[in-house]
């Protein structure tokens, strides 16, 4: 049965009133926040801030609210979802503002399909966008969204903060030829896109005797980055070869395999990043680059040259292999770095 505000707010659409369509919005996801924290308890007003219980009624409350945001931006990701697709780039980006009171903005992880950030960077230029978006995280996701897509921001956004380029290095150029990890999204809820896995089919690769395991390096900050970019695949880092390690993660020394250019494996590494659809690409290209600074040797992102970046991108050595367990999603790859010696590995596979 279609209720009385179900058929407002198909009107409102048909009829192309999207300020009060966005007021519609603000409503219902303030009234979820509220409805979610009513049978909250209050922190005790006879308590202090040197109270150690104080302290931590005050962070279960910040739990608790935050727990509360997400479920609201659930409730109304549909019309979050349209209202950033359809509506025009003044009103849509105000999805993200505050101005309209307390639990009314959706925040970074608000999602349908995916993240309502980026179904609004794929639709609107960055020149339009720039202008209207005020929350940082908003920007920052925004511009590397519209940097995936093809834009050179290089020149017209406020540098990235861990100092990843406003416009793609050729390698991921190359990459998004061969594979484009930003969702298309549809006007009335849902996407396409296609599943980036490593390796792809098993053309071109080879029966391979894998040498004896490299000896482990725990602790490398590379390795923790990787794990944080494919968070449901096991990582490892060893010195030595590429092939050795993958000796670390496979169960026997016999795999089919190969070797491939970065360039190939760059689609699949930044969708490695999406792991839900509160993620977006942006989130892959952020946490890739993370990676690859690391590798370097740079302790903080932002502090990594870029000219390093790439000669390690040149010289890099990369070993996929098949694995006849494999599930839907799957990445079998590892890296290695001849002038250092180490090689990283990551391996996994899930349904999706």
């Amino acid at each position: 049965m279609i209720t009385y505000e179900e058929h407002r707010l198909r009107s409102l659409v048909d009829e192309g009133r999207w300020i009060e369509l966005l007021g519609a919005y603000r409503q219902a996801r303030a009234a979820a926040v509220a409805l979610d924290l009513a049978d909250g308890d209050p922190v005790d007003g006879d308590l202090t801030g040197s109270d150690p219980a104080y302290r931590r009624r005050t962070a279960a409350t910040a739990t608790a609210v935050s727990a509360a945001q997400s479920r609201a931006g659930i409730a109304t990701a549909a019309l979050g979802h349209l209202i950033a697709y359809a509506a025009p780039p003044e009103v849509a980006a105000r999805l993200f503002d505050a101005d309209g009171g307390p639990g009314t903005a959706a925040g970074v992880a608000d999602h349908d399909a995916g993240p309502l950030w980026e179904v609004l960077a794929t639709r609107h230029t960055w020149r339009r966008l720039a202008p209207l978006l005020g929350p940082p995280p908003v920007r920052r996701l925004v511009a590397q969204t519209r940097v995936l897509l093809g834009e050179d921001l290089s020149r017209g956004a406020e540098p990235d903060p861990e100092g990843v380029p406003l416009l793609l290095e050729p390698w991921e150029s190359v990459g998004r030829a061969e594979g484009m990890p930003v969702r298309e999204y549809l006007r009335q809820g849902g996407s396409r896109s296609a599943l980036l896995t490593l390796p792809a089919s098993r053309e071109g690769l080879a029966r391979v005797e894998l040498p004896e395991p490299g000896v482990r390096l725990p602790g490398q900050p590379a390795t923790r980055a990787l794990a944080e970019l494919a968070g449901w695949a096991r990582t490892v880092c060893v010195r030595g070869p590429a092939a050795g390690a993958a000796a670390q993660l496979v169960p026997g020394p016999l795999v089919i395999g190969g070797y491939l250019p970065f360039a190939l494996a760059w689609p699949a590494l930044v969708q490695a990043g999406i792991a839900d659809r509160a993620h977006g690409a942006a989130h892959g290209r952020l946490a890739l680059w993370r990676v690859l600074t690391a590798m370097t040797g740079a302790q903080r992102p932002e502090a990594a040259d870029r000219a390093e970046v790439r000669a390690l991108v040149a010289r890099m050595r990369c070993f996929t292999w098949d694995d006849p367990a494999d599930r839907l999603r799957h990445l079998h790859l590892a890296l290695e770095d001849p002038a250092t010696g180490l090689s990283w590995a990551v391996s996994g596979s899930e349904e999706v």
